[in-house]
């Protein structure tokens, strides 16, 4: 018989195995790398409207978080690495040798992918550029822009890379090279032999462990999951090698009912096996009030979290102007176990403020004089978080 899962308990469990019911105490070093392994990845990205992404999905887990702390994991220690989930990641270091899996698989299907998306002719510069890297150590893309061997190559944007910059990104993609550094944040390349350290770096699973691992890791950072969910969470592993992997191991999960936000037949999901006592210990979020990263990881999958929290949120970066329901660059507001709303903000750093553009409110959700206070003093954290003195209320930003 299935757990049945009210929709309270299953926002609670998510929440909790997303490092988002976590105590607040000061978070130390090691802290951090325990953190980030118990959430999986923080995902890595350039926009920095108020604070780029990884940062503020630490933030929003403990204040106390500190900058230097994960660069000194990812650049001295070695603790960290970044590659690629579902989009660019920073890993635990401990993980690399299940990563070597995909890096197999990339070799098999990056050559011809590339080969016609960037069409520049970016594989005769493959030897090359990995001879230069070993020779020479830790290199970026605009080191290759005056080749001593090969003359000026014309500079290369995200979406125009000039050939070495593919051949940079192939040997990162399967796994010869390693983020070194960022400066600014353009990437540092260097051997991975040279960047992951020993313990890390040697080693070998078979693909059954791999596979076995990929899914069993993500479920226990789901809690509960479809199979297609757990393929999801690393982007490792397919959905019919998930469902594989659901079939050989009934006898280690159960079934389990998710009653989700729109009161609609519960979804049929699979847990470990006598989950319900470890679901039944796990802490209720504080009752805070927190503005998310759009990239937290709580919101990864998008379609999971409108079933679970009934909040429809998409990112309309890439969304032309007139067409944006919302705006460029919208954060979710998290209030205890409730996504209440979204604020349309950005740091003026000239300017030293953080100015807020536009808050909206979920339906039901009221603007309370208390829920306001509480908003308030959350933005003056993340404004001094961004190295902004203070918040800046834009007319119109209540949608008055």
């Amino acid at each position: 018989m299935a757990i049945l899962l009210s929709n309270t308990d299953a926002r609670r469990i998510f929440l909790a195995k997303q490092g988002l019911s976590r105590p607040r105490g000061a978070l130390t070093k090691a802290g951090l790398l325990e953190l980030i392994g118990e959430i999986g990845f923080v995902q890595v990205d350039s926009i920095a409207t108020v604070e780029r992404a990884h940062h503020h999905i630490l933030f929003a887990r403990n204040p106390s978080y500190k900058r230097a702390h994960l660069a000194a994991l990812l650049e001295k220690d070695g603790e960290l690495f970044e590659h690629w989930t579902h989009d660019a990641a920073i890993i635990p270091s401990a993980y690399f040798v299940y990563w070597k899996h995909r890096f197999a698989r990339s070799r098999l299907r990056l050559v011809e992918r590339w080969r016609s998306w960037h069409e520049n002719g970016f594989e005769s510069y493959v030897d090359h550029v990995l001879e230069r890297v070993t020779r020479e150590g830790r290199l970026m893309a605009r080191d290759f822009e005056q080749d001593p061997e090969l003359g000026k190559r014309p500079p290369g944007g995200w979406w125009n890379w000039h050939p070495e910059k593919t051949a940079l990104e192939y040997h990162w993609r399967t796994g010869n090279f390693a983020i070194a550094a960022r400066e600014g944040f353009q990437k540092v390349y260097d051997l991975a032999e040279r960047v992951i350290p020993p313990r890390h770096f040697h080693g070998e699973v078979s693909e059954a462990e791999f596979v076995d691992w990929a899914c069993t890791s993500a479920l226990e950072r789901l809690g509960f999951a479809t199979h297609g969910e757990i393929a999801a969470f690393w982007d490792l592993v397919s959905p019919e090698e998930a469902k594989g992997w659901v079939e050989t191991n009934r006898d280690r999960l159960e079934p389990v009912a998710v009653t989700l936000a729109d009161g609609s037949k519960p979804r049929a999901s699979h847990a470990f096996a006598g989950s319900a006592a470890v679901f039944d210990a796990l802490p209720p979020p504080p009752a805070r009030l927190r503005v998310l990263s759009p990239f937290d990881p709580l919101l990864r999958d998008r379609n999971r979290a409108e079933r679970l929290f009934g909040f429809n949120y998409r990112i309309e970066v890439f969304v032309p102007a007139e067409k944006r329901v919302w705006g460029y660059y919208v954060f979710p507001i998290l209030e205890g176990d409730r996504l209440i709303g979204r604020i349309d903000m950005k740091a003026d750093r000239k300017a030293g403020t953080l100015d807020v553009r536009r808050l909206w409110l979920e339906p039901g959700v009221r603007a309370s004089n208390g829920r306001l206070n509480a908003l308030d003093a959350e933005l003056a954290r993340i404004a001094r978080f961004a190295g902004v003195g203070r918040t800046v209320y834009l007319d119109g930003w209540r949608g008055d």
